[in-house]
């Protein structure tokens, strides 16, 4: 009987915890996390008209999100000048960042970034993205093209 309620105590936990995060999964790169970057917009990030219309949001399993770039790969920052860095993967070319080293899991935030990127030679920028869900966090370490 025991061996029963610890097996349902534990079904309702992990199954409580998977519904969580599918229902809150497309926040996590927008609202949930903080993410801080050593990272600048380019001139013409910054130069983007007021007319112009809003760029769409990437989908959560776009191949732009930065949460599936790989080393090797570039990111480009579309965020506003002084403000929260917005990557997007994009075709390494002149105003990238070529990502040199990637760290998966719990980042302690803008400290535990330069730290691991202290150790990667050549980078120029770091990246982390600390959420909730200690899981998705990671940090990158960029040298900029």
């Amino acid at each position: 009987m025991i061996a029963v309620l610890a097996a349902l105590v534990v079904l309702l936990l992990g199954g409580g915890s998977l519904v969580w995060y599918l229902l809150n999964r497309d926040e996590a790169p927008e609202g949930a996390g903080q993410a801080q970057s050593t990272v600048d917009p380019t001139p013409q990030e910054q130069a983007a008209s007021p007319t112009a219309p809003a760029p769409s949001a990437a989908a959560p399993e776009s191949s732009a999100d930065p949460r599936f770039v790989k080393a090797g790969q570039c990111v480009r920052n579309t965020g506003s000048a002084g403000g929260k860095p917005k990557l997007l993967i994009a075709p390494c070319a002149p105003k990238t960042y070529e990502v040199l080293r990637r760290f998966d899991g719990q980042t302690g935030g803008e400290k535990d970034a330069e730290a691991k990127c202290a150790k990667v030679t050549g980078y120029t920028n770091w990246y982390f993205f600390d959420s909730q869900l200690d899981t998705l966090d990671f940090v990158l370490c960029l040298k900029a093209r």
